[in-house]
């Protein structure tokens, strides 16, 4: 098992990265977005995943072990190869795939390409409880810090904390680099709506 690869980037194109480690060129695979952030002759560490089949190895790269091991539970979800969950992570990042699955918000999944409703669904259900060690792992980020802001005046206006968190994840998860907090706080309470305010 190849669980990291560090070495001096030879080739960084169309989501390819072709690393010489020790002499040896191995080429990986990873999102558009990661290979245009490096260059010909710069030394990177690689979090990598070695899927086998029976005509082809592939290995498979990621900036963080979090981005890691939300491709590994991807992986595990019926209808999702390991090309259409780099997609997802080409597209989301983790703490967004996290919120979406905390607010069962297939939604965020159907607009990656190559992901159909079914499978969007099937995300949802399949990595719901299993991205808590994820969640945790990732850094605090001003979007973050807001959130607990918004959601201590959700429960302030007297929301049960479980609604507010689901509605705020909601908020977060359409609008990932929102960071204005009356903004996410105006959100949230439309989200919860009428009904969620009744019941207060």
């Amino acid at each position: 098992m190849i669980a990291s690869l560090r070495g001096t980037v030879l080739q960084a194109i169309a989501g390819t990265l072709v690393l010489e480690v020790n002499g040896v060129g191995y080429a990986v695979a990873v999102t558009p977005d990661h290979a245009l952030r490096v260059r010909h002759g710069d030394t990177v560490l690689v979090h990598t995943a070695l899927v086998v089949r029976e005509d082809d190895l592939s290995l498979f790269g990621f900036e963080t072990p979090e981005q890691l091991a939300v491709f590994d539970l991807l992986r595990g979800v019926t209808g999702v190869g390991p090309k259409s969950a780099l997609g997802v992570l080409a597209a989301l990042q983790p703490a967004e795939i996290a919120g979406a699955v905390a607010a069962e918000q297939d939604a965020v999944f159907r607009r990656v390409s190559g992901i159909g409703p079914k499978t969007a669904k099937l995300i949802v259900l399949s990595l719901a409880g299993k991205l808590t060690a994820v969640q945790a792992a990732l850094p605090r980020t001003a979007t973050a810090a807001r959130g607990a802001d918004v959601l201590a005046a959700l429960v302030g206006l007297g929301y049960p904390e479980r609604a507010a968190q689901a509605a705020l994840d909601a908020v977060l998860a359409d609008r990932p680099d929102e960071a204005a907090t009356a903004v996410l706080l105006r959100a949230a309470l439309a989200e919860l709506g009428p009904q969620a305010a009744a019941t207060r």
